[in-house]
């Protein structure tokens, strides 16, 4: 607590000084501490005295009304009371405190001359959990204004936007309203698809606070057109089956109303559909078509569709049964083409074979016939020899 100027009066201090510190039990002097309250809360305002002699003692308010005189009320208000009166301490208790009991709060002594001190009292308003304005609709592929308001702290509330642990920078404002402020902080964000349902917050800071503050929450509402996926189901359809189609819709706002259609017809009688839900029981190659499944909302609209084949158990049967067959005449194919190649190389080698055998043959008969006639010539066979290297 701050304590105000010691007032002495017992007499001016530049002309009599020698004389109150001679007679010191003559001088009185009086006190008063600076109170600091939260609105709302109980402040206690104090006078300390010193040498006090039973002269009078008068408390009063900033507006110069008395409340109490020598410990008695003098002002109706209730929430004053006198709490101590002792030759060393005055104390006045105030509850249930607003901003407007503040001020200077006079303690007073009378003597040959009056003299007074000045408690001041200082009220603090905390602010409350700050609200969020939204200025207009958050679409895809806009941007989104957001107040963040205080409106009304004393001193002014320290406003900060936050998001996914980051300051958001904002433009802030202030307004005095007399005896309090309103505080405000706005930002401008881009927003996508994703950003629906994306967490801010704003934060308000404040003296009477402390380390903790007011914190308000805000989920981002980003309205965007509607996307369509039909889930298919899994395997082949064949007569006398079951067809069940689920249309995923997803949107902001999410569309009410899903339209199950089949293109260039009308849809078969035994379709049900409920909600996004579409199902045909015993199918029939009559069921074969394009389905169309759309959604709407206020910003878009949007469609997938599904081809429906039906298949005859029947044509199914014999298609997989007609490829072993195949496969197998291949192999045949094959083989017999092999063996026909190996029986004209076979033939093609024995024919050139044959062929070799039968010129060695001749040549042998041409030397055989040049001997007989040598001997028929009564040449001997050395003359026949030289003469046929001569």
């Amino acid at each position: 607590m701050a304590f105000a100027t010691v007032w002495n009066y017992c007499v001016p201090l530049t002309i009599i000084t020698v004389a109150c510190l001679v007679r010191t039990a003559h001088c009185q002097a009086v006190q008063a501490e600076n109170v600091t309250v939260l609105e709302g809360g109980t402040a206690q305002i104090s006078c300390r005295l010193q040498n006090y002699d039973g002269s009078i003692v008068v408390i009063q308010n900033p507006r110069r009304q008395t409340l109490f005189f020598n410990g008695t009320r003098a002002l109706k208000d209730d929430r004053f009371q006198m709490v101590l009166f002792t030759p060393r301490l005055v104390r006045i208790e105030l509850t249930n405190v607003s901003v407007f009991d503040e001020g200077g709060y006079f303690c007073q002594l009378y003597t040959d001359a009056t003299h007074h001190q000045v408690a001041t009292l200082s009220v603090l308003v905390p602010p409350e959990t700050p609200t969020v304005d939204v200025k207009q609709e958050a679409v895809e592929g806009g941007e989104v204004e957001l107040t963040c308001v205080s409106p009304r702290s004393k001193p002014a509330a320290t406003l900060r936007w936050m998001r996914n642990g980051r300051e958001i920078p904002g433009v802030v404002s202030q307004q005095d309203n007399g005896k309090t402020f309103s505080v405000s902080s706005t930002i401008r964000i881009p927003v996508e698809r994703k950003d629906n349902g994306a967490a801010l917050s704003c934060e308000a800071f404040h003296p009477a606070l402390g380390t903790q503050r007011r914190v308000r929450h805000y989920r981002l509402d980003v309205f965007f057109a509607p996307t369509v996926r039909i889930v298919p189901p899994s395997g082949i359809l064949r007569e006398g089956d079951s067809l069940s189609l689920t249309c995923s819709v997803s949107g902001n706002p999410l569309p009410r109303n899903i339209q199950w259609s089949k293109i260039n017809d009308t849809l078969p009688e035994r379709a049900e559909i409920s909600g996004p839900t579409f199902q045909i029981s015993r199918l029939s190659q009559s069921h074969n078509g394009t389905y169309l499944c759309q959604a709407q909302n206020n910003f878009g609209r949007a469609a997938d569709h599904y081809t429906l084949l039906v298949y005859d158990p029947g044509a199914v049967v014999e298609t997989h049964s007609a490829v072993p067959y195949a496969v197998i005449g291949g192999v045949l194919a094959l083989l017999v083409f092999t063996v026909i190649c190996v029986l004209i190389v076979t033939i093609w080698c024995s024919v050139r074979q044959k062929g070799s055998y039968l010129t060695h043959e001749a040549s042998g008969l041409d030397e055989h016939g040049e001997v007989q006639e040598a001997f028929l010539n009564g040449n001997d066979a050395s003359q026949g020899k030289k003469e046929y290297l001569l």
